[in-house]
Order: C-alpha cells, then sequence, then structure tokens
C-alpha cells in the first residue's frame, strides 16, 4: 500500500493541476490586464484576454500530449519507479515558473509554468495506472488501479479548497495556489527511494529473476509466490515470440489494432463526455445558474467527485468493468438533459438554479462511478508487457487531445450555444454507451495474458466478426461470477 500511495501522488498532481486554475479566474485575468496595461499603456483588448485565458486553461493539455507519448521511452529505458522520480524534475520546474510570474510581471512565465507541469502530468497519467497494474494482485487490479483516479480526484478538492478567496485564491496568494505543486513532487521524491521497482519489468524487461522474486514477496507479504512468478515467465516467454511493438505496429497488426481501438475509445468516452468543461467552469456554470455562492457549490461538486470514486474503489470487482461503465455513461447522458432542462429555464423558474446543482451532482457522481476510473487502468489490462507502454502512450495522447478539444473550445461553443451545450455532451455519451456495449469486454478476474489471448483469438477470426459479446464470452471461461 505504501508503494501505490507514494505513486498516487502523481495522481493527486494531475488532479490539482486540473482544478486549480479554475477558482482564481478572475484574479488572474485581472493580472493579464494589468501586466498588459503596464507594456502597453493601454487596457487588454476583450478578444485577446479571452484567448490568454484559454491558452493558459488549454496548454496545460498540449504539455500532457507531449508527455504521454514520452511514457514508452521512460519507463523502458529507466523502469516505472525511476521514471516517475525523474519526472519529478518537472514539477519543480513548473511551480518556480508559477509560483514567480507574478514577482516577475510576466503572464508568460504562468502559461509556460502550466506546459511544463501539463508535461509531468502527462507522465504521470502513464507511469502510475501501469505501475499499479504491474505491482498489484490480480484480485485486487481494478480496486487498486481506481486509486489512481481517486488521486486525481483528491487533488481537485484540494485545488478547489485551497483556492478560496480567504484561504490561496485571492490576489495576493495566487502565486503559491499555483506554485502549491512544489510540496507533492518532494514528497514523492523522499518516499519512492523506499519503493519497490515493478517485479514485471525486473523479470520482463531486465530477466532479473531473483530479484524479481524477492520484490513479490515483499509486496505479497508472503513466500509463496510461485503462481505470480509463473503468469510473469508464461508472459516473457510470450513476449520473445513478438518482435518489439512500436506505437505504428499497434495500428498495423490485427492481434493489437482491436484493443487499441477500445481503449482509445474508452479515453475519448472520458475527456468528450464534458465533465472537464464542468470542472474547468463550473465556478462560471454556477453563476450563470443564479448561485450566490458559486465556489462553495463547486467544492461540493468536488466532494461528490470524491466519495463516489470511493464507491467505485468498493465495487469495481464486485460488478465488473464493463457494467459500471455504462452505467456511468447513461446516468451522466440524462444528467446532462435535465442540466439543460434547468439552465434553459432558469430565467422563468429561479428554483431551477438548485435543480442544475443537483443536475452537476449527478453528472460528477456518475462520472466517477465508471467513466472516470475505468479508462485508466483497463488500457493497462488490455495488453501484455510487450506493447503495453506503447499502447499507454497511445491511449494518453488521445485522452490529453480530447482533454486539449475541451478546454480550448468549451467556452467559444458555450458563448454560441448558450444552455444547450450540454447537448453535444449528451449525443456524445449516448455514442459511447452503444460502442461499450457492443465492443468492451470485461476484464475482471482475468490475468494479462488471458486477456490478450482473448483479444488474439478475435483477430483470428477477423475484425469484421468481432464483438463484445463474443469476447466476453472468450474470456469468461467457466467462472460463475462473470
Amino acid at each position: 500500500m505504501m508503494a501505490v500511495g507514494t505513486a498516487v501522488i502523481g495522481s493527486l498532481q494531475f488532479g490539482y493541476n486540473t482544478g486549480v486554475i479554475n477558482a482564481p479566474q478572475n484574479i488572474i485575468e485581472h493580472f493579464y490586464n494589468e501586466t498588459w496595461n503596464s507594456r502597453f499603456s493601454q487596457p487588454i483588448p476583450q478578444t485577446t484576454l479571452t484567448a490568454l485565458w484559454s491558452l493558459s486553461v488549454a496548454i496545460f493539455s498540449v504539455g500532457g500530449m507531449f508527455g504521454s507519448l514520452s511514457v514508452s521511452l521512460f519507463v523502458n529505458y529507466f523502469g516505472r519507479r525511476n521514471s516517475m522520480l525523474m519526472a519529478n524534475l518537472l514539477a519543480c520546474i513548473a511551480a518556480l515558473f508559477m509560483g514567480f510570474s507574478k514577482l516577475a510581471a510576466s503572464w508568460e512565465m504562468l502559461i509556460i509554468g502550466r506546459f511544463i507541469v501539463g508535461l509531468y502530468s502527462g507522465l504521470s497519467t502513464g507511469f502510475v495506472p501501469m505501475y499499479v497494474e504491474e505491482i498489484s494482485p490480480t484480485s485486487l487490479r481494478g480496486a487498486l488501479g481506481t486509486l489512481h483516479q481517486l488521486g486525481v480526484v483528491i487533488g481537485i478538492l484540494l485545488a478547489q479548497i485551497f483556492g478560496i478567496e480567504s484561504i490561496l485564491g485571492n490576489a495576493y496568494l495566487w502565486p503559491l495556489l499555483l506554485g502549491f505543486t512544489l510540496l507533492p513532487a518532494v514528497l514523492q521524491c523522499v518516499l519512492l527511494p523506499f519503493c519497490p521497482e515493478s517485479p514485471r519489468y525486473l523479470l520482463i524487461n531486465c530477466n532479473e529473476e531473483s530479484k524479481a522474486h524477492m520484490v513479490l514477496m515483499k509486496l505479497r507479504g508472503t513466500d509463496d509466490v510461485n503462481e505470480d512468478m509463473q503468469e510473469m515467465k508464461e508472459e516473457s516467454q510470450q513476449m520473445m515470440r513478438e518482435k518489439k511493438v512500436t506505437i505504428p505496429e499497434l495500428f498495423r497488426s490485427p492481434s493489437y489494432r482491436q484493443p487499441i481501438f477500445v481503449a482509445i475509445m474508452l479515453q475519448l468516452s472520458q475527456q468528450l463526455s464534458g465533465i472537464n468543461a464542468v470542472f474547468y467552469y463550473s465556478t462560471g456554470i454556477f453563476e450563470r445558474a443564479g448561485v450566490s455562492q458559486p465556489v462553495y457549490a463547486t467544492i461540493g461538486a468536488g466532494v461528490v467527485n470524491t466519495a463516489f470514486t470511493v464507491v467505485s474503489l468498493f465495487v469495481v470487482e464486485h460488478i465488473g468493468r464493463r457494467p459500471l461503465q455504462l452505467i456511468g455513461l447513461m446516468g451522466m447522458a440524462v444528467s446532462a438533459v435535465l442540466l439543460t432542462i434547468a439552465m434553459a429555464l432558469l430565467d422563468q423558474f429561479k428554483w431551477m438554479s438548485y435543480f442544475s446543482i443537483v443536475a452537476i451532482f449527478s453528472f460528477v457522481a456518475f462520472f466517477e462511478i465508471g467513466p472516470g476510473p475505468i479508462p485508466w487502468f483497463i488500457v493497462a489490462e488490455l495488453f501484455s508487457q510487450g506493447p503495453r507502454p506503447a499502447a499507454i502512450a497511445v491511449a494518453g495522447f488521445c485522452n490529453w487531445s480530447a482533454n486539449f478539444v475541451v478546454g480550448m473550445c468549451f467556452q467559444y461553443i458555450e458563448q454560441v450555444c448558450g444552455p444547450y451545450v450540454f447537448i453535444i455532451f449528451t449525443i456524445l455519451l449516448l455514442s459511447f454507451f452503444v460502442f461499450t456495449y457492443f465492443k468492451v469486454p470485461e476484464t475482471k478476474g482475468r490475468t494479462f495474458d488471458e486477456i490478450a489471448a482473448g483479444f488474439h483469438h478475435s483477430a483470428g477470426q477477423g475484425a469484421d466478426k468481432y464483438s463484445a459479446p463474443e469476447e466476453f464470452s472468450t474470456l469468461r471461461g467457466d467462472d460463475p461470477d462473470l
């Protein structure tokens, strides 16, 4: 648990830097205006201010895109644990850029800092799920994998609380709010040397069987780790029969094309669900809904976010990945419709402001039941050791790309569509629901090799015959619980 908890600090960093930019929006925009005025002796044009603010939000995702593509390079050469350790240098540099941006009267420093912390977060969203999945026993893989998302939502909640005006979200202390990311980075650097390397990496990548055996005994708390060792040896032998898997090979090979398509669509279902529109602009949404203290309503959404991630943590190994994903997508679609109705009727019925809060809370709750945690760790489950780093890099890049599109475009689309903007997300959510029902298999209780074998079996029958029910039957075996 110490190893998982230490790794999840990286997830907390990702969540914190996703949510930290929301609460002090007006204060940072005022800083931009003051800086512009001091340089050019005139107020900043509104269009320029909107563009700068959107860039400040979205540049984080651009950094994440580049970082996610570098995941396989780091983990294959430096290992899982050492990669997490090295990435913290980026978090420290980013904290200094953002923390001293006001003192230097430079909005450029703030934007550069957001880009660098995005690089760090892009790497962390690959390193953490991979490390957690590889050190977890099969029976707890889903529950421990959900801890990545729990770290993310706790980070978002911390950012919302620290962003309160009476704490750090004011004109004097907002640089500390952004620079706070330095402290978790230092904490993780102190703790990581006491955590073991991934036993899968030691055995399969480094061929260090004795060291992998010792690490497994330490992680499992027992001397009897023969079953785990045998599983990893079988996976290692399978990997030796395969040539090195590159990113292009994932799309060329029929064996990998199906799972990488599933992985990409699951990542898109997370980001294009509309959840980041709520995270990035929740304070503004509550203001337009007539909520007198919107920052506290946003924090309430963060509490709901965290609570339902804990719910998912306890039920994912009992209910399974696929049912939770389906429940979450449909619940979000219904909540988005209710939110649209509430926003559209706000002028006629003032009490609709409270209805909008309930709709947003419901939207967030259903997100954390399925589309929030599951796409992160199911990608690691869909691939064996060989293609896993490349697959996580591709999936992460798609996730961050969609994150960027939402962060950059939502403000403009919302200005055009008004209260009907979430209808777009409703259509997308229903589309992802249909895809999940027909194409996404269940992975609960299966080893990595068994899951990969299921896709190989489907690929052998032809891609045009592939469907989740068939794949589900392949993976299910004789387990009555599936």
